[in-house]
Formats: C-alpha cells, sequence, structure tokens
C-alpha cells in the first residue's frame, strides 16, 4: 500500500507582536548643496512681478495632488480645460496628466541662474580633454 505523506502543520501563537518595519536613516536626512538658490525670470510676466500662482493657487505639489484628489471627475475635466488639457474620462490618467503640467508650469518658473565660468581659469590639460568630444 501506499503510504500518505505527512504534512506539518505551523502553531501560531496568539499575542504575539510582529516587530514595526525599521526605517532607514538615508530617507529622513536631507542633502545641501550651500549654492543660493536665485531663479531667473524667463517671461515678461515674472520681471512684472507675477509668481505664477494664478493658474494652481498653489506652489506645492502636494497640496495640488491633494486638491485633485478631493475632485469629483467632472470637476476634473474641468480643471483641465481651464490649465488647457483635453479632458478625458480615466480618471487616474488625467490626474497624473494634471500633475506632470503642474510640474511643468513650475519648473519654467523655477530656471535657475548659470553661472558660466570663464574657460581661460582652466588649465590646458581639462580645455584638452573638453575639446575631444567636439
Amino acid at each position: 500500500m501506499a503510504r500518505k505523506k505527512s504534512t506539518k502543520s505551523v502553531k501560531t501563537v496568539k499575542g504575539t507582536k510582529k516587530s514595526p518595519k525599521k526605517t532607514s536613516k538615508m530617507k529622513s536626512l536631507s542633502q545641501t548643496h550651500g549654492k543660493e538658490e536665485t531663479f531667473e525670470p524667463t517671461t515678461l510676466d515674472q520681471i512684472w512681478g507675477d509668481k505664477g500662482s494664478g493658474k494652481y493657487q498653489t506652489d506645492n505639489a502636494k497640496h495640488y495632488e491633494k486638491s485633485i484628489r478631493e475632485m469629483n471627475l467632472t470637476d476634473m475635466q474641468m480643471h483641465a480645460t481651464q490649465v488647457g488639457l483635453i479632458p478625458i474620462q480615466n480618471r487616474e490618467l488625467l490626474t497624473k496628466r494634471l500633475v506632470k503640467e503642474f510640474q511643468k508650469h513650475w519648473n519654467s518658473y523655477k530656471k535657475p541662474l548659470i553661472n558660466k565660468r570663464n574657460l581661460g581659469e582652466l588649465p590646458q590639460s581639462v580645455r584638452d580633454t573638453l575639446s575631444e568630444g567636439r
């Protein structure tokens, strides 16, 4: 006769708690670069003092995402037409498009100043290396 295979049963003890996940210390750290963060105006409206908050009423991406998630689909579609996007029926895709458009808008307002270094300050060996790619 064939013998049945025995299966082991695992017993769990009630009342035991799982240890919480440890968050890494790297996520809580922030890095600084020591540069002054000044931005160059890119449009005449910016030169005249426009801060860019008229289109979205906020400059914080998290607040904007929260406000979008609180909207119903009809309100999101109306907001999309005001921003200049074509409204679609897919809520998730429309949310992603709105957030992407928000980021593009704010990135255009925050064009960093370009610190042009004089090439005469560089040693000849560095200039030769840089010129190899031409």
